[in-house]
């Protein structure tokens, strides 16, 4: 599939896009406009939409609005929710949620462990038609005999186990244990926390032969390590998020919205983790949409809840600070966005679409977000790429002005 040409009538009329993709009036008014560009729908493999349980930070609606305003048309959210969805009665409150509400499609993880406690296995089996994968994301599993018999028992079910690697300890801190922490007297949090429980899982893949991926990866001895175990074949794939490698612990302000879990890193790691994307190292980028409320994000570094939102911001970022500058190429950066996430988690692309203009300039604008959540470290950012519409499954689902 072209990951990039004009939107004209061709385009259209391509196999790749089925004629029934027609909004009337909405699809018209661009094909007229060969200087926009149209991508395949970019797919994130790591959201956060809160509900149930959480309804105020965001919803299925209006998280799912947002990715379609940032050219998503596939989404998988993760089960730190409440219920948890660690059995197929828990699982069904969501699954009805997405049925009603979804404007994109939708695919929920299933929890590792019952209630996301690290004690035992969740239904896992009879949750596994339903799932994208399994993970207890937000926390690590910290029993290496549990993590055995959840990569066993995946592997077993032809599923992925996902893990958020993250060692917690007593005392553990809040942002990066690195040269901004040390001069505002913050705790912080060490590199070791993740990449020691990469280490392990890597281990455990290894040994099980389970299909594996780290979430949002932020240091570089989590590049090297999965580097090598891909060199040795281990079936080990991973992401890391827009933030991770255009900031570090450098651009830090003590506002909520610079607050994230992993943290901000040094430079140094931010550097690892683009070489790693250039290298292949890394397989896909996602967000880590973590929307919260105001009053939660409003408590500086040390109070405020972890995670920013992503969905809206995450192309033009990406676009103007990696693309533009040279870093890396746009055909990359579509399949790091579409193509990459969609091979290894098996969401076929179908009949959606995205379309940019790539030589708009805008500054970032919370209040203009359709997510709930309003946090973002790019506020006030001047970036490149509007996007103009969102086509999923034959039907726009978002439109914007040009």
């Amino acid at each position: 599939m072209t990951t990039l040409q004009n939107l004209n009538t061709e385009f259209l009329k391509a196999d790749n896009i089925s004629p029934v993709v027609t909004d009337g009036d909405a699809l018209a008014a661009f094909v007229d406009f060969p200087q926009y560009v149209a991508f395949p729908g970019f797919c994130d493999v790591h959201v956060h939409f809160r509900e149930p349980g959480f309804s105020y930070k965001e919803t299925i609606k209006s998280g799912s609005r947002a990715a379609a305003a940032g050219g998503y048309t596939a989404v998988c959210t993760m089960p730190n929710l409440s219920p948890v969805p660690d059995s197929l009665v828990h699982l069904g409150e969501q699954l009805d949620l997405i049925s009603v509400d979804a404007a994109i499609r939708v695919l929920p993880y299933g929890s590792i462990t019952v209630g996301q406690k690290g004690e035992r296995l969740s239904a896992m089996e009879e949750m596994a038609p339903f799932v994208a994968a399994y993970s207890d994301d937000g926390v690590d599993v910290r029993s290496d005999s549990l993590m055995r018999a959840a990569m066993e028992k995946a592997k077993s079910l032809g599923k992925m186990i996902v893990a958020h690697c993250e060692i917690k300890y007593e005392g553990i801190g809040y942002i990066h244990d690195g040269a901004y922490a040390q001069a505002h007297d913050h705790r912080g949090i060490t590199s070791e926390s993740e990449y020691l429980q990469v280490a392990r899982d890597i281990a455990l893949a290894r040994e099980t032969g389970c299909a594996y991926h780290v979430c949002h990866i932020s240091t570089k001895e989590s590049v090297a390590l999965i580097r090598e175990a891909k060199r040795q074949g281990v079936n080990v794939t991973c992401e890391t998020g827009p933030h991770y490698l255009v900031l570090d612990d450098s651009h830090l302000r003590e506002e909520g919205r610079f607050k994230m879990n992993p943290p901000l890193r040094a430079a140094a790691d931010r550097e690892a983790l683009v070489e790693g994307l250039m290298d292949g190292t890394i397989d896909m980028i996602a967000t880590d949409h973590a929307p919260h409320s105001a009053e939660e994000k409003a408590r500086g570094l040390a109070g405020s809840a972890f995670g920013i939102v992503g969905l809206e911001t995450a192309f033009p970022v990406l676009y103007t600070k990696l693309v533009r500058e040279g870093i890396i190429s746009l055909e990359k950066l579509i399949d790091l966005m579409s193509g990459a996430p969609r091979r290894r988690f098996g969401l076929p692309v179908g009949n959606d679409f995205t379309v940019f203009n790539l030589d708009t300039v805008r500054a970032v604008d919370p209040d203009k977000f359709l997510s709930k959540g309003r946090a973002t470290p790019f506020a006030g950012w001047e970036l490149y790429g509007k996007c103009l519409m969102t086509v999923h499954d034959g039907r726009v689902v978002y439109s914007s002005q040009k």
